[in-house]
């Protein structure tokens, strides 16, 4: 015969909500718990890692590996180079990674996951440096680690106290806590950042104005001694074009900017010899403009806080070097209101 057990009524809705929140919290206390512990072994680690000319094999096995892996992207994003080592793969091959003067960063929550303890002292046969991530003091990988960040014992959040949980949680915040102090320590800056994302919205947000800006035939300059009607035929250019026109003085130094905005202004009024007067007495002077090198970041603030469709990009000498049009921008704009 068989017997069935009867299946728990479900639960409330506030019920739920109420362990969701119980989960948070456990996993928010354990890594609070693990900041209180951490020592002198971290920034051990971190000089070990700042100093090495090698690279970084970051390796877990199970939920841990899936801690390594983000942790590896996180420090190849951040300017420190590091890939993720399988230590089941790694056991039949994949150790030739890692070479003389190479680290081995091991996640191991008991420190003694037997695919990764395996291939510890091949690592070191190899020359490399081993740096242990474990709760086990006495385990094997804190034992057999160069250096070891022993975090202590964690309280899992799963309900039957099984599934890794709290441990993934310390085990996450400790790799991103030595890629920011290793970003702090080499100087990292924005710009940096952007060369590793030249994709997506972040990317493009962090990509130089000398990247995107408008330049050579599609920049419109001209005197700003000329006459309006004399400007707009010498600035026609065909196909794609801004929507301004750069003016300068006889040293080929900006001097004023005339837009598509103004021109609409001139051609509503009624007096039509304002085509006839010199562009120095109709356009902008002292525009807003930007140095050459600004982050696209920086130059989309500039647009939202002071409402204007073009900046002219000049160089050291005041000279345009190109012009970006809120055009080219539009899709970065929600990101940056």
């Amino acid at each position: 015969m068989i017997i069935r057990s009867t299946p728990p009524s479900a639960p409330s809705a506030d019920a739920e909500l109420a362990h969701a929140r119980s989960v948070l919290l456990a996993e928010s206390r354990a890594v609070h718990l693990v900041a209180d512990r951490l020592d002198e072994s971290f920034l051990r680690a971190v000089d070990l890692i700042s100093e090495s000319a090698g690279v970084v094999l970051v390796t877990g096995m199970g939920k841990a590996g899936h801690i390594a892996q983000k942790v590896a992207a996180t420090f190849a994003s951040t300017g420190t180079r590091a890939y993720f080592l399988h230590p089941a793969e790694a056991c039949h091959g994949d150790l030739g990674r890692l070479g003389e003067g190479d680290i081995l960063l091991a996640f191991s929550h008991s420190g003694e996951t037997e695919e990764l303890v395996s291939i510890l002292p091949a690592a070191k046969r190899l020359g490399g440096t081993v740096v242990g991530i474990t709760s086990g003091t006495k385990s094997t990988l804190a034992n057999s680690s160069d250096i070891a960040i022993i975090y202590g014992p964690i309280e899992e959040a799963c309900p039957i106290g099984l599934a890794p949980s709290a441990s993934c949680s310390v085990m996450l915040a400790l790799g991103d806590a030595i890629a920011f102090v290793l970003m702090r320590r080499s100087g990292f800056q924005p710009v940096d950042f952007g060369r590793y994302h030249p994709s997506g919205t972040l990317g493009k947000r962090l990509r130089l104005v000398d990247e995107v800006m408008r330049q050579g035939s599609q920049l419109r300059l001209a005197s700003s001694d000329l006459s309006v009607r004399e400007v707009l035929v010498a600035a026609h250019r065909k196909g794609r074009r801004t929507g301004a026109i750069c003016l300068l003085d006889d040293d080929g130094r900006l001097d004023g900017i005339f837009t598509d905005s103004d021109l609409a202004r001139l051609v509503e009024g009624d007096d039509l010899s304002v085509f006839a007067r010199p562009m120095s007495e109709i356009m902008t002077r002292s525009p807003i403009t930007c140095p050459a090198g600004v982050l696209v970041a920086d130059l989309l603030e500039v647009f939202r806080s002071r409402q204007v469709s073009e900046i002219p990009v000049v160089d050291a000498d005041g000279r345009p070097v190109g012009i970006v049009d809120i055009t080219d921008l539009v899709d970065l704009l929600p990101e940056a209101a």
